[in-house]
C-alpha cells in the first residue's frame, strides 16, 4: 500500500513485510501504514523473552561520529592499515596512530543519543538481552548498557600486543600528537595499539562464539544501522532467523539480508525510535 513521501507497507513474500522503498528519510508523521509496522515492533519488543539488537555506524551519525566508510569518513581521506602491515613497518604504525588521532575528537566528544538510550533503557527494564555492536565508539556502554558485546573492539582503549597491558587511550593519542611517534608500552616496550579489530586482525574468539549463541538463542533479533555487509556479523541475523527469530531489520538502505528479515524498516532511526519509545513509555505506564 502506497502512503505519502514514498513509504509503503508491503509484503514482498509470504510473512515478510517491508516499509520503505528508495533513500530514507523522516518518515511521514501521518502514514498510518508506517506507524502499524513500527508499533507491531514495539509489540514484538515487548513480549520477547530474549531480544538481541546489532547496531552499526548507522545508529551513531547523529551523534556525531560519520561512518569510516562515508564520504566525511576516514576511510574516505585514507586507505585503512592492515594488521601485517602494522606488525611489519614503523611507517605503517604511525599512519595507523595518525588516523586513528584524527578520529579520537569525534569519539570523545559524542554523547548517546536516542538508540543508544532506549536499547538501555530496554536492557534494564528486561526487554532486552543485550546489544551485539560492530561499533568501536563505547557509546553504548556510555548511555547504561551493561551487556554489550564489541566485535570489532573499542577506540577508548589502547592495549600492549605483547602483555597485557592496556589504558584509556586519551593520554597516548595526546603523546602521539606531542612527539609524532609510535608510543612503546610502558610495562614491556612491545609495540601498542588501539583495542579495536584492524583489517586482516582476528576477532576475539570469544566474542564471536557468544554472539552466535546470543543470535541462537534470540527470539527477537533487531538489526540496526548496519549495512550487513561485513562478516561475522551479517551471519549473525541469519543464525538466528534460522532458529526461529522475528528478525527486524532498520537501516536507510537496503541490505544483502533483507530477505531473511521478518520486517524491514528503510528509514532514519531517530523517528523510529522516538516512535518506539513512545509505544514502549506508555506500555510500562500502563
Amino acid at each position: 500500500m502506497d502512503v505519502r513521501n514514498g513509504f509503503r507497507a508491503g509484503d514482498p513474500r509470504p510473512g515478510k513485510q517491508c516499509c520503505g522503498d528508495g533513500p530514507a528519510t523522516d518518515p511521514p508523521a501521518d502514514s498510518t501504514d508506517w506507524l502499524q509496522v513500527v508499533d507491531r515492533i514495539a509489540e514484538w519488543i515487548r513480549g520477547a523473552r530474549f531480544g538481541v539488537a546489532l547496531t552499526g555506524a548507522g545508529i551513531s551519525t547523529d551523534s556525531g561520529i560519520p561512518d569510516f566508510r562515508s564520504p566525511g569518513g576516514v576511510w574516505s581521506r585514507s586507505r585503512p592499515v592492515y594488521f601485517d602491515e602494522f606488525l611489519s613497518s614503523e611507517r605503517a604504525r604511525r599512519e595507523y596512530w595518525r588516523q586513528k588521532a584524527e578520529a579520537h575528537d569525534d569519539i570523545v566528544r559524542a554523547q548517546p543519543n536516542i538508540v543508544h538510550r532506549s536499547l538501555a533503557d530496554w536492557e534494564r527494564r528486561g526487554l532486552l538481552h543485550g546489544v551485539i555492536t560492530q561499533n568501536i565508539d563505547g557509546l553504548h556502554q556510555l548511555a547504561g548498557s551493561r551487556r554489550v558485546l564489541e566485535l570489532h573492539g573499542t577506540a577508548r582503549l589502547v592495549a600492549c600486543l605483547n602483555c597485557d597491558w592496556s589504558d584509556e587511550a586519551d593520554r597516548w593519542v595526546a603523546e602521539f600528537r606531542e612527539r609524532g611517534q609510535v608510543p612503546p608500552c610502558p610495562r614491556c616496550g612491545g609495540i601498542i595499539k588501539h583495542a579495536t579489530v584492524s583489517f586482516g586482525q582476528a576477532l576475539r574468539a570469544e566474542v564471536l562464539e557468544q554472539a552466535a549463541d546470543w543470535a541462537r538463542k534470540a527470539d527477537l533479533f533487531l538489526a540496526l544501522g548496519s549495512s550487513l555487509v561485513v562478516q561475522p556479523a551479517a551471519s549473525l541475523p541469519v543464525i538466528a532467523a534460522e532458529n526461529g527469530a522475528r528478525v527486524v531489520i532498520i537501516n536507510r538502505e537496503p541490505t544483502p539480508v533483507d530477505a531473511e528479515a521478518t520486517v524491514t524498516v528503510r528509514a532514519e532511526l531517530a523517528p523510529v525510535f522516538r516512535r518506539l519509545a513512545e509505544r514502549l513509555t506508555e506500555c510500562a505506564g500502563g
